[in-house]
């Protein structure tokens, strides 16, 4: 994997559509390339306006990324939401990882701008003394090993960095925890999507999830056959049919 090819797969894109939008999110280190097939399917099959953002930092370099902090993610997807109001009636949100996070935070920060919400793999906790130790210590090493491609299906990698930078993961936990509290101001319509074959993050976050927020219409997509990265990987049919089927649902209400 080049920085080439980080840099390509981490470009932002939008596929023109109609007046309901989707706003898609990619995860910590990632690319907004893991979500584009999702985003195509949905774009096609219904017409529908689809933005999948770049978080800053994401797409160039670790070092890069080491200068950002959660404010500016949590920047980049207010703009991606900002893009699509301009243009369309209705906005879902979808991520992957930190993206479902970003989504879930998102909802909390402003349940009346979504009709439905579908956050995949998403991290509230990571119950990692190793990750958390990392946080505040002024002797941690400036990059620890990445945690990008968690996929079951041969032959496919994730474009995401070889590397973490350490600065990056005192703000993920801020992250994380305010979007923890955010959980019960969730009222939109919410489908979890969650592989229990999980190494990234531990699947028991859907069911914190799930307790913890207050929609009146929740459900729980199990993806039996894939890892972390799920949008790429054997259940990718199921989670764009699971979603396409759930936004359109909550469009008749």
């Amino acid at each position: 994997m080049t920085d080439h090819s980080i840099t390509e797969g981490g470009k932002p894109f939008l596929l023109e559509g109609n007046e309901v939008g989707v706003l898609l999110s990619h995860g910590f280190t990632g690319t907004a390339s893991c979500m584009r097939p999702l985003g195509e399917y949905l774009n096609k099959a219904e017409g529908w306006t689809v933005l999948g953002v770049k978080l800053k930092g994401h797409g160039e370099t670790p070092a890069a990324m080491a200068l950002t902090t959660a404010q500016d993610w949590i920047d980049s997807v207010e703009a991606g939401l900002q893009q699509l109001e301009a243009r369309c009636k209705h906005v879902f949100m979808g991520g992957l990882s930190m993206g479902g996070t970003l989504t879930l935070y998102m909802a909390g920060r402003y349940p009346e701008r979504f009709k439905a919400i579908a956050p995949i793999n998403a991290c509230v906790a990571f119950s990692s003394p190793n990750l958390a130790a990392l946080a505040f210590d002024h002797n941690a090493p400036a990059t620890v090993p990445g945690v990008g491609s968690d996929i079951k299906k041969p032959g496919v990698t994730e474009l995401a960095y070889a590397e973490v930078p350490v600065p990056a993961v005192k703000q993920i936990y801020a992250l994380m925890s305010v979007t923890r509290d955010l959980l019960p101001r969730i009222t939109v319509p919410t489908q979890v999507l969650v592989s229990p074959d999980d190494h990234i993050v531990p699947a028991r976050n859907a069911t914190h999830i799930l307790g913890g927020i207050h929609s009146s219409l929740r459900e729980q997509v199990l993806l039996h056959e894939s890892y972390h990265v799920a949008t790429l990987d054997n259940d990718a049919e199921l989670i764009h049919q699971s979603i396409q089927r759930f936004f359109k649902r909550t469009l008749a209400c």
